[in-house]
C-alpha cells in the first residue's frame, strides 16, 4: 500500500502563502477548493450569505400551490421519512405550516410494513387515516413517486414533491423542489431537510407579502434542524451546506427545538464547550435515525416536535432506548454478515434471514469498513438484504444507484445516491438480482492499481504539530463530507512508549519524540509487537485535535501504521 500526497494548484497555494497562510495551511485549503477569493467566507460562514429560496427552481410553483392550500383551509398532509433527514425535514415543515395557521398533519411512513417513501402501501394508509386530505408535501422523497402522484391528483388531491435524491426518466406530474432536478451549483449538494428549510423560509416570505403572517422571525430552529441532517446525512460541507452547519452548531443551544436539547443533555459528552459535527454525526443524529431503524420513526418526530419539557424528556429516553436496541441486533447482523464475504468478489450480497430490515444500512456501511480496514477484501459495494428488503452502500468511485438501475430487472423498487441506496426485490428473484448487481459492479471497477494507493494531506514532522498550527487548520470546521478532517502522515519515526489504555486495555497509547502523545483505538491486542519493534522506524498516518483533558496538548489519532513489510491499519469500531 503506498501512501501518497494529494496533489495540489500550486498557484494557488503561493496566493494563499501571499495572503498571509503558512505554506501547510494553504496546502489543506487548496485541497479543499479554497481560493484567495472565497478565503474570508469559507473561515466566516455566514447566514448573511445564504441564498435566496428564489434560486432553487421550482419553488415560486410550489409556495403557490401550498398557499392556496393555506386560502382554502385545505388539510395538508407533511409526508415524510423515517431516518433523521426525513424526520428533520418533516418537522420543518410541519413547525413552519403550523406556526403560518395551516391545518398541517405529518405523516411517516412504516419502515418494515411499507418501505420507504410514497408508495401503494404507504399512500393507502394516508388516504384511510386522512380521507378528507386535500394536499401531499412530501420532503426527502417523492421524485420516483410518479405514479402515486398520479393517483393522488386523480382523487383530487394536489401534490408538491420536495426530495433530494436522485430522479429516474420520468418525473411526477406537479410542482418539483429538487436539485438533482435542476439548481444552482450553491445549492446542489442540500439534503431534504435543507430543501425544506428553503421551502419554509419561501413561504414565510410570500406570506408576509400577501398579509397571511406578521409574526416574528422563525428561522432558528428550523436552521438548526437542517444542519443536523446536513451532517447525518453525509452531504458535502460546501457552499450552503457549510453555512448551514456552521450556523445550526452555533445557534443549538438557543434555538435547538426542546426535545432535541433534552435528548442531546442525555448522550453528551462531558465537558461540552462548544459543538462540532461529532455532536451531530455520532450523538444526535444516530439516535433520531435508531427510531426510524428499529420502528416506525415517530417517537423521534414527537421528540422533535415537542414543546413540552416532560415530554421531550421521556421522548429523548426511550429514542435513546432505541439505539442500545440497535446496537445489538446491528452487532449480530454484522458478525453474520462476515462469514459471507467472498474474497476479492467485484461486489458483496449478503442475505440475513433473521437480521432485522431496519438496520441492514449500517450493517453493510460497517462490513464496507470492515473489509476495507482489516483488508478481508477489495473495497466494493455492498448489499445487504433482509427478505425482500435490501441496502446497499458504495466506496468512493462507485455508484451504487446505477448498479441498482443496472439491475432493475430483478427489483420492485429502488432509490437513493451514488454512496448509499435502498432497493426491494421481486419474489423469486434473489439469483438474478445477484448476478446483475454484481455484473454492474464489475463493470465500474476502476483499475486495480488505484487500490494500492492511499491518500494523504500532507508529510509532516513531529515539530510541525503545534498547538498553534492545529488551532490555525481548526478554523476550518465545521468539517464533514468534502471538508474532511485533514490527514497527515510522518516518516521513519520511533516510538518513545507503548502503553494499553481502556477497558480491557483494548486501546493503544503512544509518544512520540518531542512529547507528543497519540492514541490508536481498538489496537491494544498488537502492543507487544509494536514495542518489540520499537527500535525501527515507522510512517505513521494520524489525525490531530487539541485536548482539554489535563493540560491543553495536541493528541494524534492513529489511522494507520508501516514498520518495514508490517502494515498495521486502524481498527473499525461497531
Amino acid at each position: 500500500m503506498v501512501w501518497k500526497e494529494r496533489e495540489v494548484n500550486r498557484h494557488n497555494v503561493e496566493e494563499l502563502v501571499k495572503a498571509g497562510e503558512s505554506p501547510l495551511m494553504a496546502r489543506l485549503l487548496d485541497l479543499r477548493g479554497v481560493t484567495l477569493n472565497t478565503l474570508e467566507t469559507f473561515f466566516n460562514p455566514s447566514y448573511k450569505n445564504l441564498l435566496p429560496p428564489s434560486e432553487l427552481p421550482g419553488i415560486d410553483a410550489a409556495v403557490s400551490t401550498i398557499i392556496a392550500a393555506r386560502r382554502e383551509n385545505k388539510k395538508t398532509i407533511v409526508f415524510g421519512d423515517y431516518d433523521c433527514d426525513g424526520i428533520s425535514a418533516t418537522a420543518i415543515l410541519v413547525k413552519t405550516l403550523d406556526i403560518l395557521e395551516y391545518d398541517v398533519h405529518p405523516f411517516l411512513p412504516r419502515r418494515m410494513e411499507e418501505g420507504y417513501g410514497m408508495n401503494e402501501r404507504s399512500v393507502n394508509r394516508l388516504l384511510k387515516e386522512h380521507p378528507d386530505v386535500k394536499l401531499v408535501v412530501t420532503v426527502d422523497n417523492g421524485i420516483n413517486s410518479v405514479e402515486e402522484t398520479a393517483f393522488l391528483k386523480s382523487r383530487g388531491i394536489d401534490v408538491v414533491v420536495t426530495d433530494h435524491h436522485l430522479p429516474g426518466d420520468i418525473l411526477p406530474d406537479c410542482p418539483i423542489v429538487n436539485p438533482k432536478v435542476s439548481s444552482p451549483e450553491e445549492l446542489s449538494g442540500l439534503c431534504g431537510a435543507g430543501v425544506a428549510f428553503m421551502l419554509a423560509n419561501a413561504l414565510v416570505l410570500k406570506s408576509r407579502e400577501e398579509g397571511l403572517y406578521n409574526g416574528g422571525a422563525i428561522a432558528g430552529p428550523l436552521m438548526v434542524l437542517a444542519g443536523l441532517a446536513t451532517v447525518t446525512d453525509i452531504m458535502p460541507l460546501r457552499n450552503q451546506n457549510r453555512i448551514l452547519v456552521s450556523e445550526a452548531l452555533k445557534l443549538f443551544s438557543k434555538y435547538a427545538p426542546l426535545g432535541l436539547k433534552e435528548l442531546f443533555n442525555r448522550v453528551s459528552r462531558p465537558g461540552v464547550i462548544s459543538m462540532t459535527t461529532r455532536d451531530f454525526g455520532f450523538a444526535i443524529g444516530p439516535r433520531i435515525n435508531a427510531s426510524g431503524r428499529m420502528s416506525d420513526g415517530s417517537e423521534a418526530l414527537r421528540l422533535v416536535l415537542s414543546n413540552d419539557r416532560e415530554e421531550a424528556r421521556e421522548l429523548a429516553r426511550q429514542v435513546d432506548l432505541r439505539n442500545c436496541e440497535r446496537k445489538s441486533v446491528e452487532l449480530d447482523m454484522f458478525n453474520s454478515a462476515l462469514q459471507q464475504i467472498v474474497k476479492d468478489a467485484p461486489a458483496q450480497v449478503i442475505t440475513l434471514a433473521d437480521g432485522h430490515q431496519g438496520v441492514a444500512g449500517i450493517v453493510a456501511s460497517k462490513v464496507l469498513e470492515k473489509i476495507t480496514d482489516d483488508s478481508l477484501s477489495r473495497a466494493v459495494p455492498i448489499a445487504v438484504l433482509v427478505g425482500n428488503h435490501g441496502s446497499a452502500r458504495a466506496p468512493e468511485n462507485y455508484n451504487v444507484r446505477d448498479a441498482l438501475s443496472a439491475s432493475q430487472l430483478a427489483l420492485e423498487r429502488f432509490g437513493g445516491h451514488a454512496a448509499a441506496a435502498g432497493f426491494s426485490i421481486k419474489n423469486d428473484n434473489l439469483e438474478l438480482f445477484k448476478s446483475l448487481f454484481i455484473e454492474a459492479c464489475r463493470n465500474q471497477a476502476l483499475d486495480s492499481s488505484s487500490f494500492n494507493e492511499v491518500l494523504i494531506d500532507a508529510w509532516v514532522t513531529p515539530n510541525d504539530m503545534t498547538i498553534e498550527f492545529v488551532d490555525s487548520f481548526m478554523r476550518m470546521e465545521p468539517f464533514g463530507e468534502e471538508n474532511p478532517e485533514p490527514v497527515f502522515a510522518f516518516k521513519n519515526v520511533c516510538f518513545s512508549d507503548v502503553r494499553v489504555m481502556g477497558v480491557e486495555g483494548r486501546h493503544l497509547q503512544l509518544g512520540f519524540p518531542g512529547g507528543l502523545r497519540a492514541v490508536w483505538w481498538n489496537k491494544g491486542s498488537i502492543a507487544e509487537e509494536l514495542r518489540s519493534r520499537s527500535h525501527l522506524t515507522s510512517d505513521v498516518m494520524f489525525k490531530a485535535s487539541v485536548s482539554t483533558y489535563g493540560d491543553r496538548h495536541v493528541e494524534l489519532t492513529i489511522l494507520s501504521v508501516k514498520t518495514n513489510q508490517d502494515h498495521y491499519e486502524a481498527a473499525s469500531t461497531i
